[in-house]
């Protein structure tokens, strides 16, 4: 069956497509020329992020129009242009942490200043989610903080930043995924909260976001029975227009999160929940880093078709265009920034408790667990970063369950560094834990979601493993040693 030119240009319109690998494929080039609205990029489209505006020109040559050009550059654990080296910003807990204001929004302003510079209009952040949840496998150092008050601050503030900078922010995941225990990538999440709740701890952050300006907000695939038992937050009417429109008075533009997520694709399919998303009000769809191309075909005949059965306006489907084409204006990188403000931010996030012994030939043992599905593959190391500063550092990295025995017997004649990311789901990391209260000179790095902590061994808190939080920990750990060669080992 034919699609309508004009229907398929408008429902091309409002797709934001993402696509696998280092090289734009054919099929996107096609689409833009055809209308698409815009496209998603990710770590595995932009190398080390030193010629994303080459390949943002591109795109925008190929559409012979301004399009829009997102990301998610939340900082700290979620980078796209320093995938390879890990991101220049602390993330989004190291900064609530720090409770600088004005630190978050200049820190802000320079990742729109960047993205600016890159080509970029849209960005994808910064996450309003209060993280109640320890346990929380998705959200985490990405959001602010667990208390409503303190998140919706920095919400602020991030938006400011990055709007001073000329790109779009956008404020997620609505209307809160931060009291989940689910990861919506995998599954279904449910957001069980009563109204009550959920107006005092998830929406205010929204509602700052929202004062302050943002130009977007991301709808969470998330069931939220208080709101609606029916439906899921992306294909919700009661949700998106009738809480986030007509209470929370939003007027910019509302976009999905990414469509191939099972809580929606292994649920309603990624046709119909974008045919069923732009009935609910949301304007803009997205996809993530996989190659998609018989979307271009196969939504804009599903949207035909809603139009002639009468589920979807014409109306509608004109408005969500437009509201998409809002993002693709380009911005202007050249907003000052208060570069004092921003010097040494990451080692004022970090956070000591007790006082450090001197570190004498340490043993470094660091917990790596499994990436997030947000975040990918990022590289970091303290040890890396200890190893100049400390004379005869030995190097352990575990990924699962030690011996102990061992690890003390190593640790004699040494002083003892633990790094553990989110013991709370990573069990393993305990025993690991309790290994510091059994040597006399220890210090537990905590470089994940602040974990409840009894043994008595000082902690130094990071809240993220972006490079500047780290060498900050390192040099506080240090102090005045000597360097020396690195001795790397495993377990």
């Amino acid at each position: 069956m034919s699609v309508d030119p004009e229907v398929r240009r408008l429902a091309l319109s409002c797709m934001l497509l993402g696509y696998a690998g280092p090289v734009p494929p054919p099929w996107l080039f096609g689409a833009l020329q055809a209308g698409l609205g815009g496209v998603v990029l990710f770590g595995s489209n932009v190398g080390d992020g030193s010629r994303v505006l080459e390949l943002t020109d591109r795109f925008r040559s190929a559409a012979g129009r301004d399009i829009v050009i997102a990301l998610d550059e939340e900082g700290g654990d979620v980078t796209r242009l320093d995938t390879v080296r890990g991101s220049s910003s602390p993330g989004a807990a190291a900064l609530g942490r720090l409770g600088e204001i004005a630190a978050t929004e200049e820190v802000h302003a320079g990742i729109g200043a960047r993205l600016a510079a890159a080509g970029v209009t849209l960005n994808l952040a910064p996450v309003a989610d209060v993280n109640l949840d320890p346990l929380n496998p998705v959200i985490g150092l990405r959001a602010f903080g667990d208390e409503p008050d303190v998140v919706a601050e920095h919400v602020a503030a991030a938006v400011r930043g990055l709007q001073r900078s000329g790109i779009a922010a956008c404020i997620k995941h609505f209307p809160g995924h931060g009291a989940t225990r689910s990861d919506s990538h995998h599954e279904l999440a449910v957001l069980d909260r009563s109204r009550p709740e959920l107006d005092s701890v998830e929406l205010p952050p929204f509602r700052a976001g929202i004062a302050a300006g943002a130009r977007s907000v991301m709808i969470g695939h998330l069931l939220v029975p208080a709101l609606d038992q029916q439906r899921m937050a992306t294909v919700s009417p009661a949700i998106v227009t009738g809480l986030l429109r007509d209470e929370l008075g939003f007027e910019g533009t509302v976009v999905s999160d990414a469509l191939e997520m099972t809580a929606l694709a292994g649920t309603i399919g990624m046709v119909e929940g974008f045919v069923q998303a732009l009935i609910a009000g949301i304007d803009a769809l997205e996809t993530g880093a996989q190659d998609y191309p018989y979307l271009v075909e196969a939504i804009p005949l599903a949207v035909q078709d809603a139009l002639r059965s009468g589920r979807l306006t014409e109306a509608r489907l004109v408005q969500a265009a437009e509201r998409t084409a809002r993002l693709a204006v380009a911005a202007d990188s050249r907003s000052p920034l208060d570069h004092a403000l921003i010097e040494g931010v990451a080692s004022r996030c970090l956070e000591l408790r007790g006082s450090l012994p001197v570190l004498r030939r340490p043993l470094v043992i660091e917990s790596r667990t499994q990436p997030g599905m947000a975040s990918g593959e990022l590289p970091w190391s303290l040890i890396d970063e200890l190893t100049p500063l400390i004379a005869d550092v030995e190097g352990l990295r575990a990924d699962g369950p030690v011996d102990c025995a061992e690890l003390l017997r190593r640790a004699e004649g040494r002083s003892l560094v633990v790094l553990v990311r989110d013991p709370e789901r990573e069990t393993w990391q305990r025993e690991l834990i309790d290994l510091t209260a059994q040597h006399p000179a220890a210090v537990i790095v905590d470089a994940g979601w602040p974990a409840s902590i009894e043994v008595a061994t000082p902690v130094l808190r990071t809240r993220g493993i972006a490079p500047g939080l780290l060498r900050a920990a390192a040099a506080i750990l240090a102090e005045q040693s000597a360097p020396r060669r690195l001795e790397m080992d495993s377990v």
